[in-house]
């Protein structure tokens, strides 16, 4: 069995527990989610392999983290995650990516994150419920940060915290390549 094929498990192990322990049905998770009935039929079923975005809405619509919704139950008081166990969930020819490097239910979603961006490249995400938070800190070249139709610049060494409820994503204006860490906090599904 691939990574990925232990990945698909996981999300479709994962993906029924907690749609049924928030008691919600397809068409409940679909509404709230904005993702096909059909689309998490195929991904509880391990039949498909979502896209990032995807993932997202289906964790922000049940009010847990990307982490929680893709990895193994965990019973132990403290999780040590290995580097090389962090979950990759974008890239890009030109050598892009972020990792989601552990995250937690503290009393909602709270993911850390690590990103590359190449020059010229971006990564745009769908708003996030309201009352999320993102926290990025960069700590090589120049961050574009994107928030409700704004941008922001955060070079190295700076840090900036927005509203993650509204639309926003980020990109690399400049010519070497941006490195930044991420906090995303989503309030719990109501």
């Amino acid at each position: 069995m691939t990574d990925l094929d232990r990945l698909t498990q996981s999300l479709a192990r994962n993906l029924k527990r907690w749609r049924a322990e928030r008691n919600f049905t397809l068409d409940a998770l679909a509404a709230r989610s904005g993702v096909s009935r059909g689309m998490i039929i195929q991904i509880e079923q391990a039949r498909t392999n979502p896209s990032v975005g995807t993932t997202v809405k289906l964790a922000d619509a049940l009010g847990i983290s990307i982490t929680t919704l893709l990895d193994q139950e965990q019973t132990e008081p403290v999780r040590l995650v290995p580097g090389d166990q962090a979950v990759r969930m974008w890239s890009t020819d030109t050598g892009s990516h972020n990792l989601l490097l552990v995250g937690a239910e503290a009393p909602g979603p709270l993911e850390l994150w690590e990103w590359r961006i190449a020059p010229g490249d971006s990564s745009d995400s769908d708003p996030h419920p309201p009352g999320s938070v993102e926290i990025v800190r960069v700590t090589a070249g120049t961050l574009t940060l994107l928030v409700d139709g704004q941008e922001y610049a955060v070079p190295a060494g700076g840090a900036a915290t927005f509203d993650a409820g509204l639309a926003h994503g980020y990109r690399n204006d400049g010519t070497e390549p941006v490195e930044m860490t991420m906090v995303v906090s989503v309030p719990p599904a109501r």
